[in-house]
């Protein structure tokens, strides 16, 4: 299989999809903005292991494609309304969650004091709240986010088509897909480490509810714009 793989098509091939998918994967959009709030949230684990439900909601985007499931939906307009209006839900949801963050009761207490608030309060809530969130709904939550965002099916269906041959071989596309899975892994546990480990976090932690609602806002703000893609295609 390797020997096919590095085949002089299928090399040229593979570089081309992975191109593209380096930029798209970069690109800020859902994934990024979840990843980003429970990096910072959180911290690096529990970041990671959304980080792994992104890239198996991957998996699901590349068996839509590699089965033709993602071109029916394409070409099923009531089906790819229901899914634009069921991702603008989930992502709706998720932002709603991180606008409603609020500050520590700590910092509350401190606008009533002279002092400045306490550096340490933000890593010991921090501490508290890696225990909030278990290893599943992690790995459910990432899973969500990409398996439903539609733009990611569509994305995946233009790759499969346009840039993938229609004769490559099955055990060949797989191949590519469990690539990109491991790819988008690595990206976002690299991101989960940056925001989750360094002194980065400790700055964002000292306001991290506004960092919350930030993200919150972008979640709505991909959620207004699949409405509106629903809107125009109804």
């Amino acid at each position: 299989m390797f020997d096919i793989l590095f085949s002089s098509r299928y090399f040229a091939e593979f570089l081309a999809m992975a191109v593209a998918h380096a930029v798209a994967v970069a690109s800020p959009g859902p994934d990024f903005a979840v990843v980003s709030r429970y990096s910072v949230r959180y911290g690096a684990r529990v970041a990671t292991w959304v980080s792994l439900g992104i890239a198996l909601g991957i998996l699901v985007h590349v068996t839509y494609s590699i089965l033709g499931l993602a071109l029916v939906i394409s070409n099923t307009p009531w089906l790819y309304q229901l899914l634009l209006l069921v991702a603008a839900a989930y992502f709706f949801y998720l932002g709603f969650q991180a606008i409603r963050s609020k500050p520590p009761q700590e910092e509350k207490d401190a606008h009533h004091s002279e002092g400045a608030a306490p550096l340490g309060w933000s890593q010991e809530r921090a501490q508290l709240d890696i225990g909030a969130i278990s290893r599943r709904r992690a790995v459910g939550i990432g899973f969500l986010t990409n398996g439903l965002n539609i733009k990611a099916t569509m994305f995946f269906l233009a790759l499969f088509t346009s840039i993938i041959a229609p004769s490559t071989p099955i055990a060949i596309k797989a191949g590519y897909g469990v690539y990109l899975a491991i790819a988008t892994f690595a990206w976002f546990a690299m991101l989960s480490y940056l925001l989750g480990r360094t002194r980065i976090r400790d700055i964002l932690l000292r306001k991290g509810y506004w960092f919350d609602r930030a993200m919150g806002l972008i979640l709505w703000l991909l959620a207004g714009n699949l409405l509106w893609q629903w809107w125009f295609t109804t």
